[in-house]
Order: structure tokens, then C-alpha cells, then sequence
């Protein structure tokens, strides 16, 4: 099962190029990938096979895959129907469509992670595939991005999906902690335990799941869909991502069948089959017939996955297949009449069954199949549905009668609204502005929707092969099987009603022009109730935003740190406060130290001098370095000294766009509510860390994590271990920050673009290669600016100091130093030759584009976790490689250096941006 994943990955990888390459025919080749992994799932048809991948154990997120006889028929359907969408991909685009490289990649990916969907045994990991489905999902339905209703309808199907994927991530999180696993297979295997907290996780999920299959009220977006192109709508729409939620039910019903929760999908599954039925005798375009149509029978698959009974199950099942079968079959056929006739419009439509006879036989089984009209799979699995109504026990008798009652009558619109589709995509009409223009489709373009049509009758005729294949998951379902899937049954009840059901199809058909689609919908709009729904919560935000963020940074910060003292304070004194020791130091030398500090950040707030300032703020953070020192952490006191000097430096860059003293008009009084605010949150701050340092009752983490970082990370210097190996997913956080962060400020001082790598002395007119310099471009330095000593000074020690940023970057691993280290002292060795030679020095120190070592160091850390991943071992992990050489003797290798290395070269291009914006760029607007 991985294997497939990682296939349909690589697939999705390669496809552009083959488009490129090939054209439109390459959809031809993609093909073969759904295909070859639809063989390995017949060739695995009845057995159960699991897939366990460590990935993440401590949150629980490992690949943990499983393939029963539900998957197995899901894993048809999104294969099998997924190959043929691609081959007639092959013949609907036009060879010089464009974007059509993505486009393949996108559905490619599609299938590969609705084949994970299926397949996952860990809640989580179904969840991650659950949006990745719902990503492509917008990227497929707006992939004409050019037309304002494509737009508007990725985004409307983003937000309803996403929202309510995020409601069943919710509640996974809640049945899984209340199960204490996250696996399917262990909550089947359970009884549910009684409490509130999982009735509401099974109604988060259900939320997830009728969002995903557009159950009432949260219905309307896949009509919308509709903008996308046909493929997409045959695959996405009727066979594969609307079923998602319709195989979570399905999943779910052994476990949770029985719980009072479950039963509010009856009543929303039956009241979308009208409502949706209604509507689809109303609208004029074919497409939109066929989806509202789609949402109809997704509330009937709902309503008979809900009732949770092993014959109810078996007719859902049944009914999943057949309607993937005509379904895709009939947007496909939607798609060659949009191409042969120009329009989709039943009421420009006449004469094409006589023009197109074979593209008509096909339109008319799957049409048949829909309407549930034998000998058809359709007819078959209506007739179970309504078999397993009529004698099901779960409901009282009213709720049967009404249940029936309302499947009958959603039953008979989708008699009418089949037979409509026929007879206006077909049939001959006397409207003066009907096309007559017909462009007949190649056998290439009909072959896929005439194999769904085929297999729905093949599949309706064969009921005993077909009952053979699908009830081995309606007998996961507590209770027994009473009935199989057959073609004929006699003279029974579901029988007569069925009779009843097809008469009153084709009388709603016959007066279907007394049921127009009216001006003002009896029963709203779901889409305006949308828009209203979003242009509300824009005015909430907006005064909510005014209300908070007033535009006054004093306010703000005020704010923040007001519900800094408040709540915390508040908590403090509800809990716990006990075990509380304080020690004034443990030094004199400590004292004397936090007496400079406060001192420091006292004269902060009285010197007018902006440098000054700045300068005394420094010393506070070299006293916290000290302190640091004291207490034996040479790592730590390192790094602040080290980032402490990079910051000022950063700070005097900056205020030479400003004036050396604040303004006489701009100078702020003494405040006392200020000064009490920041009293309150030093003394928060420093009554929660001792509270905080007395709750722990367990045994301190740090005393087990020296041995830890040599045992498993092969290093002595623990906080370097921590930082590239054990927390080595925190660092790759904390430095996809720092890119983002120097992305910010170069764009915010460049403005439109990086200007490449840093300028160097050749590239000035004033350059004089004969002048005679201690640095190459110091020469370009005015005279009154020029530092001799400072020259000669950098000139001197740059390379002492760039070695030395070396051997920190190489020591770190047993000896105070590391990556990040280095990479501060390598960013302080360019800073002094800026300082020495001016802007043009950063050329000449280092002739490479900012951007370049940042996404290089990104990628190297990056790519150590990918590296990791495919050797087999746990992401980020560390391998530790021993060799003697003859001269340099034995050498321990770690591979944590290469995550190491990222790390440096992130932070030397950081600082190198930092010199180019704060620096260079601003002395040229300076100049």
C-alpha cells in the first residue's frame, strides 16, 4: 500500500514534464499508474493486509495503513474510475491547453491520497489526507482561474470542506484520547465508552463527514463545483472526494451505528435527497442537473449508511457503487455534448440521439441505472434500500413509515430529473434557438463513460457476483445478514412501491414545465445565506479589529501585557501555592551583576540619546550572558553574547536613518500607569517561574539528558545535541522562521526584489583598480569616513575570526559551539569588513546572493529529515559513522553535522541580508 502511495506521489511529480513531453496523450501513460495499483488491489481482494511505518510515536503519527473489503471497494472505485478519467483526460483537453501539467499533476495526486484516505487504520493520518483531497479539491475546481466563478467556487468549497475538516480533527482528537488510540481498527474493536465527551467527538465527525458529502446545510457548494472541468466533476464529484465522507460514515457505522448521535444523520440525509431531488428538475444546465442529482443520492447513501443495519449497510454499498458507475458516466457524457455542441443549456439542445446514437445508448444505461430501472446495478441496489426500510427494527414504526415515505418521494425526482436529462440532452425539441452544430466524438473520448455504462448493466445482471464482493463489509455490522443482492425477488412490497415510484417519476417529468425554477426560491438560497454568512463575520472581524487594535502602539502593548498580569494572577491564586524557595544568589558577583542590569534598563528609559539607549539595553543582555557563564552554560552564554552583538549592530544600522536624540516635542513624561505596568509584569513573570519551578514534582528532564545526547546523539555538548538531533523538528521550525523573517525585511527595504548578490568594487564607476587599499573596496570609502586602523584591523583578523566560526561549527558537537554559533561569528566577521570597506565590501567578502544561502541552508536541514526518512529510520535521526584515517586518525562522523550545516548557512545568510538591507540598501538611499 505504500508503495502505491509513493507511485502515485512520484507520478504526480513527473506529470508536468510528461505533458511537456507528450502532450495530451501523456494522460494516456498517467493512466497506467491508477491502473497497475488497481491490480494489486484485486490481487489482494478478500484478504486483510496492514502497513505500520514509525513516523512520529510520541503523538501518535505513524503510517499505519490497513485494506479490507471496504477499502477494497473504495480502492476500485477511486482507481479504476480514476484510470479511466485520465484516459478520456486524454481527448477532452485541447493539445495547447494550458496549465495542463499541473492539471495532471493535481488529479494525480488526487487519486494517490484518496487511496491513502481509504486505506488508513490512524485517525490522524486519514485526517492529513482528508485535506490534502480538500487542497486539490480547490486547486482542480479552480483551475480556470481566469473566470470569477471558478474562483468564487474553489474558495466557497475550501471554506465549507476545511471547516468542517477541522470540526473532525477536533473530534478524532477527542475519541482517540478517549479511546487511547488513534486507530480505526482498535474503535471497532470497542465497546464506546458512555460519556458526553464522545457523543460530542462522533458529532464533530459526523460534521467532517456531511461537509465533505454536501449534506444539508452544507449542501450548496458542490453545485458550485460545477465551474470546474468535467473530469473533475465526473472524478472528484461523483466518484471519488464526495464519497469521502460517505465512506467515513460507512467506516464508522460497525462502532457508533447505535449511538443516540448518529441517528440526526436520518432526518438530514432524507431532507437533502428532497431538497436536492427538487432542485434538480428545476435547473436547465446538464451539468447541474447531474450534481444536484449527485447530492440527492449522497442523502439516500447517508440515510441507509446511518440506519446501520447489515442489510441496510449492504443496499448503501451497493448504491456507492452503482452511483460512482453512471454518475462519472453521465459527467463524461455531459462533457462530450459541452465539446460536440458548444453548450450545456437542455433548452438549446434537440436531435443529438439521431446524431449521436452510441453516445445516446450510453447516456440512457447510465441514465436507467439512476432512475433505478432493472435490469440495471441501480435497480438492484434501490430495490435493497428500499428492502432494508421496509423491514428494518433499528426505528420506531412512525420514523420508518416517514423515512420510507421521504425516500419514495426523493426516489420519483430522480425518475424525473433521469428521464429529463435524456430526453433534453437527446431528444428532438421545437425551440427556434436550439444548436444544430454537432462535432461527433472518436471512440477515444466515448470509450470511458461506455465501459461505466457497461459495467453498471454487467453489474445489475451478475447479482450474485456482486453480493459476493460487497457483503463481506455489510456482515462487520452487528446483527445478521438476512437478504442478498439479486434482480429479481418476486412480488413484494419494495416492488410495488418501486412501480409506484417510476409512475410518479414520469408524472412530475410530464408536468416538469409547471415546476420552473421560481425567482425567489419558497425555500431560500443556500448561496446568499453564505454570502451573508461571510460579509457578517467580515463586519464582526472589522469591529473587533478596531475595537482591539486601535492603531495606538502603547494601547497594544498595554493590552497584552494587562492579560499578562490578569489572567495568569488570576489562575495562580485559584491553584495551587506551595513548595515555593527562593534564594537571593548564589554569588556576590551575581548580585553585582543584576544591580547593573537594573541600573541599565533604568537609564534606558531616561536617555534622550537613541544610540545610548540601545547601548545600555546591550548590557543588559551581556549581564544575562554572565549569568548564564556563572551557572555553567558556556553554550547559552555564547549564543547571547554572540546574537547580542549582531542585534546592536542591527539597531546602529538602523538609527543612522534617524536623529542622534529624541525631539524635544516628541519626548514622553514620565507616566505612572506605565511604570506600574511594567512593574506588574516583571513581578508576574517572576512569581510564575518560581511557582512554576515548584509545581514539578516528577524528576527533573535534565538530569537524564546529558546521557541521552551521547547515547543517542553521539555528542557531549547536550545543548548542540538537542538542537540538530533530539529537537531537531524545533530547530527546523525556528529557522524556517528566520528565512521568513529575512524574506520580510528584504522585501519591505527592497521593496519589489532582491537585487542578487551584494554589488562588488568593480561594479563602481568610481572603482580604480591601481588605488592602493588594505581592503578591495575600501577604497570607495570617503576619505573623512575612512578608518585606517580599522582596515588594517579587519584585514588581520577577518580570517582568524572566520576560522574560528569554523571550529565552533565543527566543536559544537562535544564542545560549547555548533551551527548556530558559528554561523553569528561568520555573520560578525562580515559585519566588521561592512563597517571597514562599506557596501561594496560585502561583495568582495562574499560574491553570493542572500537568498540563495538561505533556501540552500533551509533545504540541506530540510533534507537531512527526508534523508533520514528514506533509509528507514525515524525523520531528523542521527547516524553515527566511525573511521581512522592515516593521518588524520579517528574520526567520528555524526550526520546530524548536515542538519548542523543548515543551520549555519541560514544563519550566515541571515546576517548577509540583514547588511544588505539595514546596510548597503540604506546607505544607497542615504547617499
Amino acid at each position: 500500500m505504500l508503495a502505491v502511495l509513493l507511485v502515485h506521489a512520484l507520478a504526480a511529480l513527473v506529470a508536468p514534464l510528461c505533458v511537456r513531453v507528450l502532450g495530451r496523450n501523456a494522460f494516456y501513460v498517467l493512466a497506467l499508474v491508477p491502473l497497475g495499483s488497481l491490480g494489486w488491489v484485486i490481487a489482494h481482494w478478500g484478504t486483510t493486509v496492514r502497513t505500520h511505518t514509525q513516523w512520529a510515536p510520541q503523538i501518535s503519527m505513524d503510517i499505519d495503513l490497513r485494506f479490507d473489503s471496504l477499502a477494497a471497494v473504495m480502492c476500485v472505485l477511486v482507481l479504476g474510475i480514476g484510470a479511466l478519467i485520465l484516459a478520456y483526460c486524454g481527448r477532452y483537453f485541447e493539445r495547447d491547453e494550458a496549465r495542463l501539467g499541473v492539471f495532471a499533476a493535481e488529479l494525480m495526486g488526487f487519486a494517490g491520497a484518496m487511496f491513502g484516505l481509504v486505506t488508513s487504520d490512524n485517525m490522524l493520518l486519514l485526517y492529513v489526507f482528508w485535506e490534502i483531497t480538500t487542497v486539490l479539491s480547490f486547486l482542480l475546481v479552480g483551475h480556470y482561474a481566469e473566470r470569477a466563478v471558478s474562483r468564487r467556487a474553489a474558495i466557497q468549497a475550501l471554506l465549507v470542506t476545511g471547516a468542517g475538516g477541522l470540526a473532525m480533527l477536533v473530534g478524532i482528537v477527542i475519541l482517540g484520547t478517549r479511546y487511547g488510540s488513534f486507530l480505526l481498527s482498535d474503535l471497532l474493536a470497542t465497546t464506546p465508552p458512555a460519556g458526553t465527551a464522545v457523543s460530542v467527538g462522533i458529532v464533530l465527525v459526523l460534521i467532517g463527514a456531511i461537509s465533505k458529502s454536501a449534506i444539508v446545510p452544507l449542501h450548496f457548494w458542490l453545485p458550485g463545483a460545477m465551474a470546474a472541468p468535467t473530469p473533475v466533476s465526473a472524478y472528484l464529484h461523483a466518484a471519488a472526494m464526495v464519497k469521502a465522507g460517505v465512506y467515513l460514515v460507512a467506516r464508522l457505522a460497525p462502532a457508533f451505528a447505535q449511538t443516540t448521535p448518529w441517528h440526526v444523520l436520518l432526518p438530514l440525509g432524507v431532507a437533502t435527497m428532497l431538497l436536492a431531488g427538487w432542485r434538480a428538475i428545476q435547473v436547465h444546465d446538464l451539468k447541474l442537473v447531474l450534481a444536484f442529482g449527485t447530492v440527492s443520492q449522497l442523502g439516500l447513501l447517508i440515510t441507509m449508511m446511518a440506519i446501520g443495519t447489515p442489510d441496510a449497510a449492504l443496499a448503501a454499498i451497493t448504491l456507492l457503487v452503482a452511483h460512482a458507475l453512471f454518475k462519472a458516466s453521465l459527467f463524461m457524457v455531459v462533457g462530450i455534448i459541452d465539446h460536440g455542441a458548444g453548450t450545456r443549456d437542455l433548452r438549446r439542445l434537440s436531435g443529438l440521439g439521431r446524431r449521436a446514437p452510441w453516445l445516446c445508448a450510453v447516456a440512457v444505461i447510465a441514465a436507467f441505472s439512476m432512475a433505478g430501472l432493472p435490469p440495471l446495478l441501480g435497480f438492484v441496489g434501490k430495490e435493497s434500500a428500499l428492502s432494508a426500510l421496509w423491514s428494518t427494527e433499528v426505528v420506531s414504526m412512525p420514523a420508518r413509515v416517514a423515512l420510507l415515505a421521504g425516500v419514495a418521494v426523493g426516489s420519483a425526482f430522480t425518475v424525473a430529473y433521469s428521464i429529463r436529462f435524456v430526453w433534453g440532452a437527446f431528444g428532438v425539441t421545437a425551440n427556434p434557438e436550439r444548436v444544430v452544430t454537432w462535432h461527433a466524438p472518436g471512440p477515444l473520448l466515448l470509450g470511458p463513460p461506455a465501459v461505466l455504462a457497461v459495467a453498471g448493466l454487467a453489474g445489475g445482471l451478475d447479482t450474485q457476483t456482486v453480493d459476493r464482493w460487497l457483503s463481506p463489509y455489510a456482515t462487520s455490522l452487528p446483527g445478521v445478514l438476512d437478504t442478498h443482492l439479486a434482480l429479481w425477488h418476486g412480488f413484494t412490497g419494495p416492488l410495488a412501491l418501486t412501480v409506484l415510484i417510476v409512475a410518479a417519476g414520469l408524472a412530475l417529468f410530464l408536468i416538469r414545465g409547471r415546476i420552473g425554477e421560481p425567482a425567489h426560491p419558497r425555500l431560500g438560497n443556500a448561496d446568499r445565506n453564505y454570502d451573508a454568512a461571510l460579509r457578517a463575520m467580515d463586519r464582526l472581524s472589522l469591529r473587533i479589529t478596531g475595537t482591539v487594535q486601535s492603531g495606538s502602539l502603547p494601547a497594544s502593548q498595554a493590552a497584552i501585557l494587562g492579560t499578562l498580569i490578569v489572567l495568569p494572577t488570576i489562575l495562580l491564586a485559584l491553584g495551587t501555592r506551595t513548595g515555593v524557595e527562593l534564594r537571593l544568589w548564589d554569588s556576590p558577583l551575581q548580585a553585582a551583576i543584576g544591580g547593573i542590569m537594573i541600573a541599565m534598563a533604568l537609564a534606558a528609559t531616561v536617555l534622550r540619546n537613541r544610540l545610548a539607549s540601545v547601548l545600555v539595553v546591550g548590557v543588559t543582555g551581556y549581564g544575562c550572558g554572565v549569568i548564564f557563564a556563572l551557572h555553567g552554560a558556556p553554550d547559552l552564554a555564547l549564543t547571547q553574547f554572540l546574537v547580542e552583538t549582531l542585534t546592536l549592530v542591527i539597531f546602529v544600522l538602523v538609527l543612522r536613518a534617524f536623529p542622534a536624540e529624541i525631539a524635544e516635542d516628541q519626548a514622553t513624561a514620565f507616566k505612572v500607569r506605565r511604570a506600574l505596568l511594567a512593574i506588574g509584569v516583571g513581578v508576574t513573570v517572576a512569581v510564575l517561574a518560581a511557582f512554576a519551578t515548584a509545581a514539578r514534582r516528577s524528576e527533573p528532564i535534565w538530569q537524564a539528558i546529558p546521557d541521552a545526547a551521547y547515547r543517542i546523539g553521539g555528542g557531549k555538548n547536550a545543548v548542540n545535541v538537542l538542537l540538530v538531533d533530539i529537537r531537531a523538528w524545533d530547530t527546523l521550525g525556528e529557522i524556517s522562521v528566520l528565512v521568513v523573517a529575512a524574506t520580510g525585511v528584504a522585501s519591505l527595504v527592497f521593496r519589489s526584489r532582491r537585487f542578487g548578490s551584494a554589488p562588488r568594487a568593480a561594479d563602481s564607476p568610481h572603482y580604480d583598480p591601481d588605488a592602493v587599499s588594505w581592503l578591495p573596496a575600501a577604497r570607495l570609502v570617503d576619505r573623512r569616513e575612512r578608518s585606517m586602523v580599522l582596515q588594517i584591523t579587519t584585514r588581520l583578523i577577518f580570517p582568524t575570526i572566520m576560522v574560528l566560526s569554523v571550529y565552533f561549527f565543527f566543536s559544537g558537537h562535544n564542545a560549547p559551539g555548533g551551527g548556530f554559533a558559528g554561523g553569528l561569528i561568520a555573520g560578525l566577521a562580515l559585519t566588521l569588513r561592512y563597517l571597514a570597506g562599506g557596501r561594496y565590501e560585502l561583495g568582495e567578502a562574499l560574491p553570493v546572493d542572500a537568498g540563495h544561502l538561505l533556501g540552500a541552508g533551509l533545504t540541506l536541514a530540510a533534507g537531512t529529515a527526508t534523508a533520514s526518512l528514506l533509509l528507514g529510520a525515524p525523520p531528523l535521526s542521527s547516524a553515527i559513522v566511525e573511521v581512522t584515517l592515516p593521518v588524520l586518525g579517528h574520526i567520528k562522523l555524526v550526520t546530524a553535522l548536515f542538519f548542523d550545516l543548515g543551520v549555519y548557512l541560514v544563519v550566515v545568510g541571515l546576517a548577509l541580508d540583514v547588511l544588505r538591507s539595514l546596510g548597503a540598501r540604506l546607505d544607497k538611499e542615504l547617499v
